[in-house]
């Protein structure tokens, strides 16, 4: 039977990280719950079990359920009939199936049906569900907008909403207007008033793009104080589905059609402030982009594991000149390079989710002392450096990854006949919403000028390591020393414009060189590490000496110059 956890040695691996142990104790709270609920854990041991059969669950599911109806998920589309939209038959089995089986409240309290599982395993379950199908993913990765209301929402909200999630009877979507479209906002609006004789705010406005806008529970972003602009005019508010939220249209896209981009209309739609007023976008969408930024880069790497499957397995049946083409040096280079950058990114995407599990254990149910607090502050700024990383990366090189195997595949990869058609058109998404790479880059590059990320680097190369390492190390240390030069050269020039342009270049030094060394950190316990993380260290030394070089090159006149050519 196909199960697409237990064939992924890889996932497999991130269970036995160490820092594990101290989240879950945090979380678990001195193991105290399995008085109450049976199958609560006992100890760190009984949970990792846990994961592991959880997580083999969804293996199966994804494998015997959701990826055989992808194609037909993708083919039937979602539809619109007066105000209701369906899911395509084969998306409303698999959501059956997952509600059934108890794995809708990976991250929520037990109290409310949840399974209270780390952030660091729902990445898991995204990444199994998004190698079956992506645009599943946006049904089941939505977890996050019932942690937002657990985390912020007052506890009748929470109770009467949160048991619904669990079960599987509500979904959810996020309607947010973006920073970068103030003025829109501002234009078209989405806007609250409070209505004091009622005693409850109303919503009115339209929205687009809101990726499964038709589920139960809607949490929106939207203007609260007129005479207050920018971000701090924003406040979080819960809505429900019903007459006054109209499905105005469903977009026709080029992927994920399984998953429903609809066209909202508020018409005074009655709504809850989620927390305080103005702090909607400051404080509860930025904490909670931290989490649909993991969650891109679990679908991405998803994404890019199902393409390199397809693309694998075609290479070794198919033969020309009387032998399999994966024989072909041109071939098993291509093969080789989509592992190499596959199994990069997943070391970013889980080195990403300890941080940000152990900051919110340590904030939720740490000790209240100042040692405590600024351990989860730095944790903190290291999250919100990694989170914009994995996303602009993992993101990039899934596209990367589906554009070579359609390569492998030839004609045939090109026609509907196999699937790597539909995941290449899946992918393409991925770069794009929930901020594009390039507000990735603007979210990252900030860390890497500041020093933040030569910090996180230092903390790493605490670790002893075997002698034999000493060679990759030292190219290692060679990429961090380019680094450091390349943005000294850039703040030198005290020009905002200067350090934009430059921008990805640097995140790409910073992102490579830090995925280099989380390699050689697994190298120590797995030969298959070893290997990957001496091709990735060696190939990232070349790129980042290029990226370097370009940089420090850097003539003002380069960028009138590319002006120029724009006209």
């Amino acid at each position: 039977m196909a199960n697409f956890f237990t064939d992924n040695e890889d996932i497999q691996f991130y269970l036995s990280d160490p820092r594990l142990k101290r989240i879950v104790e945090l979380r678990e709270q001195g193991y105290t719950e399995n008085e109450t609920y049976p199958f609560a854990p006992e100890n760190f041991e009984d949970a990792q079990d846990n994961f592991r059969r959880v997580l083999s669950i969804v293996g199966e599911i994804s494998a015997e359920t959701l990826a055989p109806a992808a194609s037909a998920i993708d083919l039937d589309g979602c539809t619109l009939v007066d105000n209701k939209v369906s899911y395509a038959p084969g998306a409303q089995e698999a959501l059956k199936c997952f509600a059934q089986a108890d794995l809708l409240g990976f991250t929520l309290p037990r109290k409310y049906g949840g399974l209270n599982f780390p952030m660091a395993i729902y990445m898991m379950a995204i990444e199994i569900v998004s190698r079956a199908d992506a645009s599943f993913m946006t049904l089941f990765g939505l977890q996050e907008i019932a942690e937002t209301i657990h985390e912020f929402a007052s506890p009748e909200l929470q109770q009467k909403y949160l048991p619904k999630f669990s079960s599987g009877e509500y979904t959810g979507a996020m309607v947010l207007t973006e920073p970068e479209a103030g003025s829109d906002l501002q234009a078209i609006g989405l806007k609250a008033s409070y209505d004091e004789k009622q005693g409850c705010w109303f919503l009115n406005g339209v929205k687009h793009f809101i990726t499964n806008g038709c589920g139960e529970v809607l949490l929106v972003l939207a203007r609260s104080e007129e005479n207050v602009a920018g971000g701090r005019g924003l406040s979080l508010f819960l809505c429900e589905k019903g007459e006054n939220v109209l499905v105005r249209r469903l977009e026709h896209k080029l992927g994920i059609r399984g998953s429903p981009t609809c066209e909202l209309q508020f018409k005074n739609c009655p709504a809850h402030l989620v927390g305080a007023r103005k702090r909607g976008l400051t404080r509860y969408v930025m904490q909670l982009m931290n989490g649909a930024r993991l969650a891109i880069g679990a679908q991405s790497i998803g994404i890019a594991q199902a393409a390199y499957l397809q693309a694998l397995e075609y290479a070794k049946q198919r033969k020309q000149f009387g032998k399999a083409i994966i024989e072909f040096p041109a071939v098993f280079d291509m093969l080789s390079n989509m592992r190499m950058q596959i199994e990069a990114a997943r070391s970013l995407l889980y080195e990403a989710s300890i941080l940000v599990d152990l900051q919110q254990a340590l904030e939720r149910y740490g000790a209240e002392d100042k040692e405590t607090a600024k351990e989860s502050k730095e944790l903190k700024r290291f999250a919100n450096l990694l989170t914009p990383m994995i996303k602009y990366y993992a993101s990039e090189m899934c596209n990367r990854v589906a554009y070579d195997a359609i390569q492998v595949l030839g004609g045939a990869g090109y026609m509907q006949d196999y699937e790597v058609e539909r995941i290449y058109r899946d992918a393409r998404i991925t770069t794009i919403y929930e901020g594009t790479s390039q507000l990735q880059i603007i979210g990252a590059v900030g860390g890497v000028t500041s020093g933040l990320f030569f910090k996180l680097m230092e903390d790493k190369k605490k670790d002893s390591y075997p002698k034999s390492f000493k060679p990759l190390i030292g190219k290692i240390d060679a990429c961090e020393s380019l680094l450091k030069e390349a943005v000294s050269f850039v703040k030198e020039q005290n020009d905002h414009v200067c350090t934009d342009y430059h921008a990805r270049g640097l995140v790409d030094m910073a992102v490579e060189t830090l995925m280099a060394m989380l390699l050689l950190e697994g190298a120590s316990k797995s030969e298959q590490k070893l290997n990957i993380a001496r091709s990735f260290v060696t190939d990232t030394h070349l790129r980042v000496k290029m990226l370097a070089e370009k940089v420090l090159s850097h003539d003002a006149k380069s960028i009138d110059e590319f002006r120029r050519l724009l006209g």
